[in-house]
């Protein structure tokens, strides 16, 4: 964690059950710790990657580069070469989830929740490895309920079934904001997320190894156990990005079999469901999507982003320097497809600034004449995290605004406060 982010510090004693989540709600961007967790030894810290500035710290960049950061990270990943022994920093622990002060968010929650555990498997057919977020319900001191959608850990483990044996993991919680990142990326499934977050370190990235084979970044926390082929449990309820319930699902069960925790000053990290942490690390890896697809239909595109108030997921605003007239509904068109989550999206000039909701706005109240300048278009696929969607066939209506400047007035859109 870097040294100058202002970090919120509780040292009043907080209930690990729905009155920590109350408190960290209070503070929506800032860094939380909860240093005195009714029953528990470990402190709690919260929002570690809540802003777009503390993320572009991480990357070492400003926060209008963040895109051309991960993108760079996704086209060059870098071998790791780096390896420690889990033995050097780690205590080796009888597994028992109950002494990981894991919270309890909501009262109509299917029970504890991990938040911030990033899942390590490997390919069980070529050995490749891969790394993703997931939440997990708590199950039992050694058994967790595990949320997968149809993506590579969801492969592998369909691999492993077909072979009649359980898929080893580990699970490591409490790393630095441009790892969590690097674990979110959307890479093929011959790719190693590590290589993309070893990119962000410039090579440095240091990764533990555990002893079922897998390597894991340095974390304050790390778990190996099984996913197994014959166990599932319900899971659910989950408050998900759009701060609303998800709905219970029979998932795949994970059984822990060793527990280690770090020698020195370990906390467990918590990511508030629905809160700025959650939507940032879900949201803007979806961004360098949106980029590439709009700008090979408009080469010109500058930026991308999935609004913090669209949950970072159904809101999206594209910069683009404009040469013809269309170039903007062309933009519509090409993000939608590129994000199929995508509700609304704005296209904006360059003179917008993109991260400034005023300034979005502004651009809609000067440059939208409606009948032109809005596309609609009813029954498309939609995110099923959208309460507004169809709850029969998961469609909704889309919508684009071009807010784009007339190329043949310009003049009439001149920015005097910007130009003079």
């Amino acid at each position: 964690m870097a040294d100058d982010i202002n970090i919120v510090q509780i040292d009043e004693e907080i209930d690990a059950e729905y009155e920590a989540t109350k408190l960290l709600r209070k503070y929506p961007k800032d860094t939380v710790m909860l240093n005195n967790v009714k029953g528990y030894d470990i402190p709690i810290v919260s929002g570690i990657c809540n802003t777009r500035e503390k993320i572009a710290q991480s990357l070492a960049c400003q926060v209008d580069e963040i895109l051309y950061k991960i993108i760079d990270g996704m086209n060059n990943p870098t071998p790791i070469r780096k390896f420690i022994d889990l033995k050097e920093e780690y205590d080796s622990k009888r597994v028992d989830l109950g002494k990981i002060p894991i919270l309890t968010h909501y009262k109509r929650d299917g029970g504890a929740y991990i938040t911030a555990g990033v899942v390590f498997a490997k390919d069980p057919e070529t050995g490749i490895q891969n790394a993703s977020i997931h939440r997990m319900l708590v199950l039992d001191k050694n058994k967790l309920a595990i949320r997968i959608v149809p993506r590579n850990l969801y492969t592998y483990f369909q691999k492993a079934k077909d072979m009649g044996q359980d898929l080893d993991i580990s699970i490591a919680i409490g790393m630095e904001p441009s790892i969590l990142l690097a674990c979110t990326t959307s890479i093929p499934i011959d790719a190693d997320e590590m290589e993309v977050a070893n990119r962000f370190k410039n090579g440095e990235l240091e990764l533990v190894s555990c002893k079922n084979g897998i390597k894991v970044p340095e974390a304050d926390i790390i778990f190996e156990g099984k996913l197994l082929i014959d166990e599932t449990a319900p899971e659910g309820p989950f408050v998900d990005l759009t701060d609303t319930y998800d709905y219970v699902r029979d998932e795949p069960v994970i059984k822990l079999s060793k527990m280690y925790i770090k020698k020195e000053n370990p906390m467990y990290h918590a990511i508030l469901p629905a809160g700025f942490e959650h939507k940032l690390l879900q949201g803007m890896p979806q961004e360098p999507r949106i980029y590439n697809a709009v700008k090979n239909t408009v080469p010109t595109v500058q930026n991308v982003v999935l609004t913090e108030g669209g949950c970072c997921w159904l809101h999206a605003v594209v910069s683009i320097k404009k040469q013809t007239e269309g170039d903007g509904k062309n933009i519509i068109m090409a993000a939608l497809a590129a994000h199929p989550s995508l509700k609304h999206v704005v296209v904006v000039d360059e003179d917008v600034d993109i991260f400034n909701p005023q300034d979005i706005e502004y651009a809609i109240a000067t440059r939208v004449k409606g009948d032109d300048d809005i596309i609609i278009v009813p029954k498309a696929r939609g995110s099923s995290l959208d309460p507004k969607s169809s709850k029969v066939d998961g469609t909704t209506t889309k919508v684009g605004v071009d807010a784009t400047k007339s190329i043949l007035e310009l003049e009439k859109f001149e920015r005097v406060s910007l130009s003079e």
